[in-house]
């Protein structure tokens, strides 16, 4: 049996494995630090889905879209994505009712400005925690706005989602229970891409971030949509499964989806192509989401299993 041919690496490969090998160790410190949020916040993480594979995948996220920063620097962009992953299952798949929805909602919109987590309120515990390490930051007074902004932003669109969700079990066979593509991308706040932007953003405390930060979170607004198609795409069985929804079914031909991603993420390009001379940092970390979401989901999924 004889082995293939024997292909020397480069000075360039070797430094590229190298660069490779120190983004993955700084996504193992983020991973520590998140299964300590875990083991603190065990209320909000015990479903199935929480499985370690998934506190890896967001670890491997933020280190690879944002590589040139340290643990430190990284850790509440990190536990904000986490955070949102909890967020997302409290109010899709917890909640049993508007009302609760709406308790939950309250509670952490209170902490965002500035009240104390209601008791009990697991997730407001958590939001408070990350609230208080950006406060630390000096630039989070001029951002708090923007991010409690963006906060409400994202708990709208999941509770749209919601209700198009449990529209669509009540009339299942009803096209009028279901959102247009156009109407759901439009939501795609849901996915919470422009917060964890915001959230890192506020926590460098780059006067780069603060001088473009309207066209920052345009174009951060088009990279969710983006995630949000590339999401679909990739999940349609798991959300077949879980009853959610998926912009595969909104479609009779699954090509409008294809054909709408490409579009988007033209736009995503359109947007950034300025930024990269005013704040090349901050683009660089926008077209890295998208780019890493692609190559992501062509293997794997950040949830587990139910």
């Amino acid at each position: 049996m004889t082995s293939g041919p024997h292909v020397p690496l480069t000075a360039a490969d070797l430094l590229t494995v190298a660069e490779h090998g120190r983004i993955c160790g700084l996504a193992a410190m983020l991973e520590r630090d998140l299964h300590e949020v875990v083991s603190r916040h065990q209320d909000l993480f015990t479903a199935r889905p929480f499985d370690p594979t998934l506190v890896s995948s967001i670890a491997m996220s933020i280190a690879f879209t944002a590589p040139e920063y340290t643990a430190q620097q990284l850790r509440p962009t990190a536990r904000t994505v986490l955070w949102v992953f909890a967020a997302d299952w409290q109010i899709d798949y917890l909640a049993r009712t508007a009302d609760d929805v709406r308790a939950l909602v309250a509670g952490c919109l209170a902490v965002a400005d500035g009240s104390p987590p209601p008791d009990p309120h697991p997730l407001a515990r958590l939001l408070a925690e990350i609230h208080d390490e950006l406060a630390a930051t000096p630039a989070f007074a001029a951002m708090q706005p923007v991010w409690r902004e963006e906060l409400g932003r994202m708990f709208a669109a999941m509770a749209q989602e919601l209700r198009w969700k449990n529209a669509h079990e009540a009339a299942p066979a009803s096209r009028r229970a279901a959102p247009t593509l156009d109407e759901y991308l439009a939501n795609a706040d849901n996915v919470a891409g422009v917060l964890v932007s915001v959230t890192h953003w506020a926590h460098l405390d780059d006067p780069d971030s603060h001088d473009h930060l309207d066209d920052l979170r345009a174009a951060s607004r088009e990279v969710q949509r983006a995630i949000r198609l590339i999401n679909d795409l990739a999940t349609y069985p798991r959300d077949l499964q879980w009853g959610d929804l998926n912009a595969l079914t909104l479609v009779s031909d699954s090509t409008e989806v294809t054909a709408r991603l490409a579009t988007v993420i033209e736009g995503c390009h359109d947007l950034i192509r300025p930024l990269e001379t005013t704040c090349p940092q901050q683009a660089a970390f926008l077209k890295r989401q998208v780019t890493f979401t692609s190559g992501f989901y062509q293997v794997s999924d950040f949830w587990g299993s139910l």
